[in-house]
């Protein structure tokens, strides 16, 4: 009974079917528990074919792609229990403290992104008329394993890898008007308001700023210059003129770079503008892994059918004193 179990578990018939359930989990839920049991479910099913089809077993090459195949499917259930992808937004020259605006991480996760401090010192990004995006080319520095100060230039096929991690830079990118509060008691706070992503929110650059004390403080840049013109080659820069109009319940005000708005408890310190740059970062430590048992599986593959096509003994042909000759 055990063994038309482990044959039946092991045929190509559940092989399809759990192939099909894999593909539903993929496409139904990112949930890591739903793909773990599917994947492992497959790998079971690879085992039993293993021990329930003997040819697999006797042909080398067959015997390592199936057993390449088992290690990719237990590599992709550990990548993806192990894994992180995260997002998050960096200003001008503030560092990145490992904070993620959202993340999709693994269980077995443990990774400290602390470890991964970075900052960006600006960025150049290209336009074609029409608005066509260029390539990002991030500035960013950071220290080596070494205490030295080392720098790169990233983007969004081009990633900047510390201790495993993957940072790339995003289409999202945008003005940080860089205000600092200053309270009649109390130690300063210095902060930077990420306005919505430019040029596709262009006509709405306003967002609101939490004061220490629990007041929102929304405020919005203005400008009169066409800094990406639809019609022109152009870069991505910082506006010549601007202003900031800040408003506070019922006060509004106009603050130019380096003004100053006294209000009930403190001072708040327009310092000036500075750029922000959206980042996702990923991390799975079984990517090397996960190549090495995709080219074996394919050499294997290669192997198994350059023997059976290429390298195998011709067909005898029979011989005439075996063969019939009628005379007339």
């Amino acid at each position: 009974m055990s063994y038309r179990l482990t044959a039946h578990f092991g045929s190509l018939r559940t092989t399809l079917a759990l192939l099909a359930l894999l593909a539903v989990v993929v496409m139904a839920t990112p949930s890591f528990t739903p793909l773990t049991v599917a994947l492992g479910l497959l790998a079971v099913n690879l085992v039993a074919a293993l021990f329930v089809h003997p040819l697999l077993r006797r042909q080398l090459p067959l015997l390592v792609f199936h057993l390449a195949l088992l290690a990719l499917l237990v590599l992709v259930g550990v990548g993806r229990l192990a894994s992180l992808d995260g997002r998050f937004e960096l200003t001008q020259g503030v560092p990145f403290d490992g904070r993620l605006l959202d993340k999709d991480a693994g269980p077995l996760y443990d990774a400290g992104l602390h470890r991964l401090s970075f900052a960006h010192h600006g960025f150049e990004i290209d336009y074609a008329p029409g608005r066509q995006r260029g390539a990002t080319r991030n500035r960013v520095s950071w220290q080596g394993d070494n205490g030295s100060a080392r720098s790169a230039v990233i983007g969004d096929h081009r990633p900047l890898v510390i201790d495993g991690h993957r940072i790339y830079t995003s289409p999202n990118k945008g003005f940080a008007p860089l205000l600092r509060w200053l309270p009649t008691r109390g130690e300063p706070v210095l902060g930077a308001v990420h306005l919505p992503s430019f040029p596709v929110h262009e006509l709405r650059q306003s967002r609101e700023w939490p004061l220490p004390d629990g007041r929102e403080a929304w405020v919005m840049l203005q400008f009169d210059e066409t800094l990406i013109d639809p019609d022109k080659t152009t870069s991505f820069r910082l506006p010549e003129a601007h202003h900031l109009i800040v408003r506070i319940g019922e006060l509004r005000a106009t603050l130019a770079p380096g003004e100053r708005l006294a209000l009930d408890g403190g001072t708040l310190v327009y310092e000036g503008l500075r750029t922000w740059m959206g980042y996702r970062v990923t991390y799975d430590p079984t990517l090397p892994w996960l190549l090495a048992a995709s080219l074996l599986a394919a050499l294997s593959l290669a192997w198994h059918y350059a023997r059976k096509f290429y390298f195998s003994e011709p067909a005898t042909r029979p011989s005439q004193s075996a063969v019939g000759v009628v005379h007339g």
